[in-house]
């Protein structure tokens, strides 16, 4: 069996999460309004598998929701410019530093980014 790959992706959100979601607009307070508003999260899924997993409210089969309500409401579409340079991970833990270190790199690019 293939050993399970992790990768890091961007999901670019509607601007009305900043306006409507007081949790995204405290986690962001050097967003300017000139930049997007990204979600940042990881899998090992495809990027697009996960997306749509996310659009649908996807829930597994032990009943746990497996989509954010932030990416589910807000969540347009995938901006791979963002990611694509990161390399696929051979673990969980490696890939979750890796989504918390692209997150806050593009909070210092001031984007807003919401991650878990």
């Amino acid at each position: 069996m293939p050993q399970r790959q992790y990768r890091v992706y961007v999901i670019e959100l509607s601007k009305k999460v900043f306006t409507e979601s007081t949790k995204f607009r405290a986690a962001n307070p050097q967003f300017n309004g000139v930049l997007q508003c990204l979600y940042v999260g990881m899998t090992s899924k495809t990027p697009r598998e996960r997306f749509e997993q996310h659009k649908s409210g996807h829930i597994n089969k032990k009943g746990h929701k497996l989509s954010s309500n932030i990416v589910q409401k807000y969540g347009m579409y995938l901006r791979p410019s963002l990611y694509n340079h990161i390399d696929s991970m051979s673990t969980r833990s490696e890939a979750l530093k890796m989504e918390e270190k692209l997150a806050l790199e593009l909070r210092r690019q001031r984007y807003a980014v919401w991650f878990n």
